[in-house]
């Protein structure tokens, strides 16, 4: 190996260069950083008003939440509408017995362009077209013999879409005053007589009273929608001078006493069937003169007690019945007035086809 003395042959690199060359590399770096910058954060980069601004994901703060809520935030506005109610205009047929147990209820009905079935469940003769446990229908002799009849009346009333109402003559009854005398509107020659030759019994009697309200108990119980009372008074024709005045007819008492029967009538099938619809049969000369001194029926005592008015021979007098009625009280009488008549009546009026 060589030696050299006094003097060193490596002379090493310029400072200078070294310089340059470091400059060239980190500036080299720091353009593809760039270039790598610009292709990566291309997407947070926001141009406005106020400049380019880089906006990057985990510098953006969430907003506080504001003091008032949001409308958006709170439960969504659900919009009722009220169902509108059609009215439930009741448009009967009359039809007759048998209908009650021999299929053909709905097919006459049909002819007749109704959807309700009137039947006579105790007829102005007094007899039943139901079977009663009530002992006086047995004194009276009223109560039909077949046993299989009732079977037979549930199982109508129970047809989907058939409405039945039942018809009682109340106080009009040629049987049980023949039975019962002391139930009886008398004449000096025994039991009264109308023009049409039917005893009555008297609206007076407690036990007359309690016979006919559980008649229209048993009725409901049966499964009939509505029970419609009629000669729900005291009786109208044939020689009244002729009835003898006593406890039993008694004319200063009539109003008092046919709105107290109907009065508890109601108390007794609210108490037991409240949805039976209660109805009672009246003239329009009674409605217009807001009684009649001959029944005891008032106006009053009618359209704050029953569901339904039954008119006979309303003519051309329906609006003015409406409106009577309704400043009586009974409710929604543009529906509720019913419409006795021997013909089918409009869509929008309550009729009742009996003949």
């Amino acid at each position: 190996m060589r030696k050299h003395y006094g003097y060193d042959s490596y002379r090493g690199r310029s400072p200078l260069r070294t310089f340059l060359k470091a400059t060239a590399v980190v500036l080299a770096v720091v353009l593809l950083l760039g270039v790598a910058a610009l292709f990566f954060l291309e997407p947070y980069w926001v141009v406005s008003a106020d400049g380019a601004q880089l906006r990057l994901p985990w510098s953006q703060q969430t907003p506080a939440p504001s003091a008032e809520p949001s409308p958006f935030s709170s439960s969504p506005v659900v919009v009722v509408t009220p169902e509108i109610q059609t009215p439930a205009y009741l448009h009967a047929a009359f039809l007759p017995g048998e209908a009650l147990y021999d299929g053909s209820a709905a097919a006459r009905l049909t002819e007749a362009g109704a959807e309700a079935a009137l039947f006579d469940m105790k007829t102005d003769e007094g007899l039943l077209h139901y079977r009663s446990e009530l002992p006086l229908a047995d004194q009276a002799g009223v109560n039909p013999k077949d046993t299989a009849l009732n079977a037979a009346i549930l199982a109508l009333n129970g047809t989907d879409g058939l409405y039945t109402v039942a018809r009682v003559s109340c106080f009009r009854d040629n049987s049980l005053p023949k039975a019962r005398n002391d139930m009886a509107v008398r004449s000096p020659a025994g039991n009264w007589r109308d023009n049409g030759g039917y005893r009555w019994l008297s609206p007076s009697s407690s036990d007359a009273q309690g016979y006919l309200i559980d008649i229209c108990l048993e009725l409901a119980g049966l499964g009939f929608d509505e029970i419609l009372l009629d000669n729900a008074g005291y009786p109208v024709d044939g020689n009244l001078d002729y009835i003898v005045r006593n406890d039993a007819y008694d004319s200063a008492l009539f109003p008092a006493t046919v709105r107290g029967f109907y009065t508890d009538l109601v108390q007794r099938l609210e108490e037991q069937y409240p949805e039976v619809v209660l109805s009672v049969v009246t003239d329009r000369d009674t409605l217009e003169a807001a009684t009649s001194e001959e029944s005891g029926q008032t106006l009053s005592g009618m359209a704050e007690r029953m569901d339904r008015i039954w008119v006979r021979d309303l003519g051309a007098a329906w609006t003015q019945c409406v409106q009577l009625l309704d400043e009586a009280g009974l409710s929604r009488p543009e529906v509720n007035l019913v419409s006795i008549d021997t013909q089918a009546g409009v869509s929008d009026r309550s009729w009742c086809l009996w003949p």
